[in-house]
């Protein structure tokens, strides 16, 4: 009988809901322990299933206890600095983050995938196209032809890259927006709900609107 790879998520939000589906998808593969959050009162609650078992503090003896694995349970309404924090948690532990890919979700065989990425239902990846470490695509989501999105980054349900487009790290592409092919990006850069990007996004900031124009300038850490 096959070793199972025993795992924690870390994060008890709506977003841990639908990624521990797809765990359970894995269940050949992996074993899920429970799940970490540093809210309290969720402790010892049931969240779709799973045991929340306490905050990171218990990162250690889940160690000892033999979990080697680790998923980020979190989602991101912009704040991706949150899910990197969280993710960074689970490697200072020692553990190794998994893959988990929805099986209704279509990947060509020729994507690359960093460590520690999710893709959702009904999710599109196509020939060539490169994931980084941490990286979510959500339900729904297409990824064209030789797009790169770097570590961290976050695409939305229903959000779709033309092809070549890359994404850099810690870049927030929203709910439904479009991206012309070609474009760039930049890092820690937030694309709102329903844009539509004809043009080069620079770092830090926030694009809004048909066609996109800068809302605003941002700091991340």
């Amino acid at each position: 009988m096959k070793n199972l790879i025993k795992i924690v998520g870390l994060g008890a939000g709506g977003h841990a809901k639908v990624v521990l589906d797809i765990v359970r998808q894995h269940e050949a593969e992996f074993e899920l322990v429970g799940l970490l959050d540093p809210v309290v009162t969720k402790h010892g609650r049931e969240w779709n299933g799973a045991k929340i078992l306490g905050s990171d503090a218990l990162l250690p003896e889940l160690v000892r206890d033999g979990v080697t694995g680790f998923f980020v349970g979190l989602g991101s309404a912009g704040d991706v600095h949150t899910r990197r924090k969280v993710f960074e948690a689970g490697i200072q532990a020692g553990l190794t983050p998994v893959n988990l890919v929805h099986t209704a979700a279509s990947l060509a065989s020729s994507v690359e995938l960093g460590r520690g990425v999710c893709v959702m239902a009904g999710a599109l990846i196509n020939a060539e196209a490169r994931l980084g470490d941490n990286v979510c695509i959500n339900t729904g989501a297409i990824v064209e032809h030789e797009c790169v999105v770097a570590a961290h980054g976050y695409v939305a349900p229903g959000a779709v890259l033309a092809g070549g487009v890359r994404v850099g790290e810690q870049a927030f592409i929203g709910l439904r927006s479009a991206i012309k092919q070609g474009l760039q990006i930049g890092p820690r850069a937030v694309v709102g709900a329903g844009a539509v990007v004809l043009d080069h996004v620079p770092a830090d900031t926030i694009v809004v609107g048909m066609p996109a124009k800068i809302l605003s300038r941002h700091d991340q850490p």
